[in-house]
């Protein structure tokens, strides 16, 4: 199995992304705020697989980052196509840790490994609340770790 394969088999929800010009910086690299905005991506992406943002829409309950971080192993430059990838490594009761990568399509390798960690909010009270068991059971369906 190359690269690529065990990326999408590790990342279930992926999307394609362009490397923009503007995403550069004066060092002729991808700037490191973008890898956080590509990880948005991804994390949304995968909110809209598992029905989240509507679930959040009708019911004042929506997921919030409450921390995150980037482990940069290649840089990245224009012109790449990149996938970013994003899974779930771990249920809480509140939320869930969220695993993000980006594997660069020019250098036919992972550039960068992210986490995000993912809070229930109820947006009228500002408190944390239980994710609810219709969302767990879909984050299990799409989960590659026996862990989830």
């Amino acid at each position: 199995m190359n690269q690529l394969q065990k990326f999408t088999k590790n990342y279930p929800v992926n999307i394609e992304l362009k490397v923009q010009w503007g995403d550069m910086d004066a060092f002729n690299h991808v700037n490191n705020v973008m890898y956080f905005r590509y990880f948005e991506s991804a994390r949304l992406a995968y909110f809209e697989r598992i029905g989240v943002m509507d679930k959040s829409n009708k019911n004042e309950i929506a997921p919030i980052l409450a921390e995150t971080s980037c482990r940069y192993r290649l840089p990245l430059n224009y012109p790449d196509t990149i996938l970013v990838g994003a899974r779930v490594i771990e249920n809480h009761s509140h939320g869930f840790l969220m695993e993000y990568a980006i594997y660069s399509q020019s250098h036919k390798a992972v550039s960068s490994i992210g986490t995000g960690r993912i809070v229930m909010l109820n947006y009228k009270t500002h408190e944390k609340v239980a994710v609810n068991k219709e969302t767990i059971k879909l984050i299990k369906e799409l989960s590659t770790s026996p862990n989830i």
